[in-house]
């Protein structure tokens, strides 16, 4: 999705903010870290109707881009969020992948979701962080 309405600054804020996607996500009811959003850090997510899942930061650039990975049953999930300064606009990308001997059950239980609801997601966070 491109964008001119945020920068890459304020979409850094917003996800940096971790303790505070509740009040943007509507489809979690809680997010929490302690210590910064770095690599290295992780943080647990409640989606409604769901378990607590941890989800820990393997790389983070500041107002660019982070990658972090949830560990399921004989799979995990790795989700990429990238934000580029285009001629257009900000850039906004988020690519999922899933590996593991059980990747196709993760997939169908829970990457596809996240992957349906992503373009409606990209609406939201783009709305809250013009706040910022």
């Amino acid at each position: 999705m491109v964008t001119n309405e945020v920068t890459k600054e304020q979409i850094w804020k917003l996800f940096a903010d971790v303790n505070n996607w509740h009040n943007w996500d509507t489809a979690i009811e809680s997010a929490k870290i302690e210590g910064p959003f770095e690599a290295g850090n992780h943080f647990m997510l409640r989606p409604k109707g769901g378990p607590d899942v941890k989800i820990k930061l393997l790389e983070t650039i500041e107002n660019e881009m982070y990658v972090d990975v949830t560990e399921f049953p004989l799979a995990k999930m790795y989700d990429k969020h990238l934000f580029e300064d285009t001629p257009e606009g900000l850039r906004i990308t988020n690519t999922i992948w899933v590996k593991g001997i059980l990747s196709f059950i993760w997939v169908k239980l829970v990457a596809q979701k996240i992957v349906n609801d992503t373009p409606a997601d990209m609406l939201k966070q783009i709305k809250a962080a013009k706040n910022l």
